[in-house]
């Protein structure tokens, strides 16, 4: 089941890909790219606090230094709070795949961090419903707690 996920999310990326893009923004980097594409791979894995690899779960800063260290062959780990002081922050309107997208969930600032795979979508390990999912930068609860976006690449 889980491969069938990761192969329809890959074809709705792809088909993602051929939209026009704003001149603006800077084309997506490759590693952003792989980022974005393994992150996809691991939908519907377990949720687990303090998770740091899919067979154990993940939670979402595990999530990210697994993706990160897999897909780019960066470290990138710590909680959502020590990954957000690393890397540049980019504006909201710049933010490409494979960039870190950190929120204020728990009442904390960066205390949840998740992986953009673009057209305003994220992949991220929400102890909510315990399982790794995408969810949207417009949804309601996440954009009134987004704090800042981060890029690891360029």
């Amino acid at each position: 089941m889980r491969l069938n996920t990761f192969f329809f999310c890959l074809t709705l990326l792809l088909a993602g890909c051929g939209a026009l893009q704003r001149p603006e923004r800077p084309a997506a980097s490759d590693k952003g790219n792989e980022v974005a594409i393994y992150a996809l791979g691991l939908i519907d894995t377990g949720y687990r606090f303090g998770g740091k690899n899919p067979q154990a779960g993940l939670d979402c800063s595990g999530m990210v230094s697994y993706v990160y260290r897999q897909a780019a062959g960066l470290n990138v780990s710590g909680s959502a709070a020590d990954i957000a002081r690393r890397g540049r922050e980019i504006e909201r309107s710049g933010v490409r795949p494979g960039d870190l997208i950190f929120f204020n969930t728990l009442n904390r600032p960066f205390s949840h961090v998740g992986i953009y795979i673009g057209d305003g979508r994220f992949v991220h390990a929400p102890s909510t419903n315990g399982k790794v999912r995408i969810d949207r930068l417009d949804n309601r609860y996440y954009a009134q707690r987004f704090e800042m976006a981060r890029n690891y690449f360029d």
